[in-house]
């Protein structure tokens, strides 16, 4: 491990904070794929994992009690939910959207960002465009289905008499109105999802890379429940960022190593990130204060970060170090340490071969079981990570990092928050 591990005893009780990316869907929903895949987890790998309701009045988690490599572990989770966050910023309408897919674009593009991302991985800038280019080819066909229909009237109109300024006028507001409605159906059923990751970039550029106070607001909660975690009596608080939720995990806990809430010994701190976009954050001008949070984490003798992606993901930045790549990394950087989890040999080829067009599942294979693990105890499991008798330091201790990493900076914006 390129880093120094805090802690390395064994974990009898842990405390879990689950920070989803941009996703509408209630806690309960990362409830069931957790049951459900920890059970099928069990099966491959011999684990026995009982998941019951939580135990903490109030919070939207779970209750998990495990043998796992022969030794016993309870563990809280929690889901530290932002949902009604992402909810809101996706009630705009069809105009409002558009109105985003244009300021969006001009953010990437006018700052450079987009180009230096396309230097690192072509996947999530591929994910990026998919929404711009759908939109737009929604557009034209809504056009294109209000320009049949003036043309439609008008050879109506002139059929039966009424040619003349009224007839054009009826024709052209009937156009409109079939786009309009063309436009909100899309919009309504988005079966390609194309219209919510556009919500889902027009968020992240909405004030350049800064979060929105909407957002620091709930993040200063999230910090709290962490906070209250650290003085009790487990021998584990384990941090874990999916997508989106990783730089928002990463912005948590340097607020908490800043402001001095972080006990020096136990319990340990620990940081999972995974399938993390960071950079598409923190290569935008106005992201100074995660560009500051990534070189605090990246440096801190406090905790153990490690960073699990796959290239088999092409929503995310596969083994690119999120501190080296943003320009933030220091003599003495310590973190993440990152890893492959390597879908094509973790997974049976016929498990495999189901995700293949599964581009977002593939995204949360992260959480799910995996059905071809070597027989390796640094292994990425995540089952074993949040449920397993060992620290997230112990469990990687003998782990070097990926030798595919990326690691060159390529931002062309190094200003951080003081």
């Amino acid at each position: 491990m390129t880093g120094h591990a805090p802690q390395m005893h064994p974990v009898r009780r842990r405390a879990v904070f689950h920070i989803p990316g941009f996703d509408p869907v209630p806690p309960r929903t990362y409830r069931e794929r957790y049951r459900r895949e920890a059970a099928r987890q069990a099966e491959h790998s011999g684990h026995s994992i009982t998941v019951t309701p939580a135990k903490t009045p109030g919070a939207y988690g779970w209750h998990v009690a495990a043998r796992i490599e022969g030794e016993e572990a309870t563990t809280d989770i929690e889901v530290l939910h932002w949902a009604d966050i992402v909810r809101a910023s996706m009630e705009g309408g069809v105009l409002a959207t558009y109105g985003q897919l244009l300021r969006t674009a001009w953010v990437y593009l006018g700052s450079g960002a987009l180009f230096r991302l396309m230097r690192l991985r072509k996947g999530p800038l591929i994910a990026a465009l998919y929404p711009v280019v759908m939109l737009l080819l929604q557009l034209a066909a809504a056009a294109l289905a209000g320009i049949v229909v003036v043309l439609a009237l008008l050879r109506a109109g002139e059929a039966l008499g009424m040619a003349g300024a009224a007839g054009l006028g009826l024709a052209v507001i009937a156009g409109l109105g079939a786009g309009a409605l063309i436009l909100r159906l899309f919009r309504q059923r988005d079966p390609l999802l194309a219209w919510y990751l556009m919500h889902d970039y027009a968020f992240t550029a909405s004030r350049d890379g800064a979060y929105p106070p909407v957002q620091e607001a709930r993040m200063a909660a999230f910090a709290d429940r962490i906070a209250a975690a650290l003085a009790s009596d487990f021998d584990e608080v384990l941090v874990v960022g999916h997508s989106s939720g990783a730089h928002i995990a990463i912005s948590v806990l340097a607020d908490l190593l800043r402001d001095g809430r972080v006990p020096g010994d136990r319990p340990a701190l620990s940081l999972l990130t995974l399938g993390q976009v960071v950079p598409m954050v923190s290569f935008l001008p106005g992201a100074a204060r995660l560009r500051g949070d990534l070189a605090e984490l990246s440096r801190s003798d406090r905790l153990a970060w490690v960073d699990v992606t796959a290239p088999g993901d092409g929503c995310c930045f596969a083994l690119c170090d999120p501190v080296a790549v943003s320009g933030m990394t220091a003599p003495d950087k310590r973190w993440p340490l990152v890893l492959s989890a390597a879908f094509s040999k973790t997974l049976s080829p016929e498990a495999w071969r189901a995700l293949r067009w599964r581009f977002f599942e593939r995204h949360f294979q992260y959480l799910n079981a995996f059905d071809n693990l070597p027989d390796d105890p640094g292994a990425y499991d995540y089952f074993a990570v949040t449920a397993g008798p060992q620290t997230l330091a112990a469990r990687f201790a003998a782990r070097r990092p990926s030798a595919s990493r990326i690691e060159r900076a390529v931002n062309p914006y190094a200003e951080r928050a003081a």
